[in-house]
C-alpha cells in the first residue's frame, strides 16, 4: 500500500503567508477599482446607476481608512490624488516583505 502523501503539504507559516497575500491582492483591486470607477462617474454626467453607486460606496468604505491618511500626508499637487500610487507602492514592498520573512 502507498503512503499518504499531502499534496500540498502546507504548513502554518505557508498558511498565513497565503492569507496575507491573499488580502493584500484584494485590497490592490479594490484600489485599481476605486481609481477607475472614479473616472466612470464623470461620464455617467453624474446620475450613475443605483447598482453603480452601491460598487462604489462598497470601494469607498473599504479603501478610504488606508488611502485618507495617506493622501492627507502628501501634498497637493494640483488635482491629481497620488494617494492609490503611494499605497500600491506600500503593498508591493510589504508583499516581498512577507515572501521573504514566512
Amino acid at each position: 500500500m502507498l503512503p499518504s502523501v499531502n499534496r500540498f503539504n502546507w504548513d502554518k507559516e505557508n498558511n498565513l503567508t497565503a492569507l496575507i497575500n491573499a488580502v493584500i491582492t484584494l485590497f490592490t483591486f479594490a484600489i485599481f477599482a476605486r481609481v477607475i470607477l472614479s473616472f466612470v462617474i464623470p461620464m455617467t454626467g453624474g446620475r450613475p446607476h443605483p447598482i453603480l453607486v452601491t460598487i462604489i460606496t462598497f470601494v469607498n468604505q473599504i479603501t478610504e481608512p488606508v488611502l485618507g491618511p495617506v493622501r492627507r500626508s502628501l501634498p497637493s499637487f494640483g488635482g491629481f490624488d497620488f494617494s492609490p500610487m503611494a499605497v500600491l507602492i506600500f503593498l508591493i514592498f510589504l508583499r516581498r516583505v512577507v515572501d521573504s520573512a514566512l
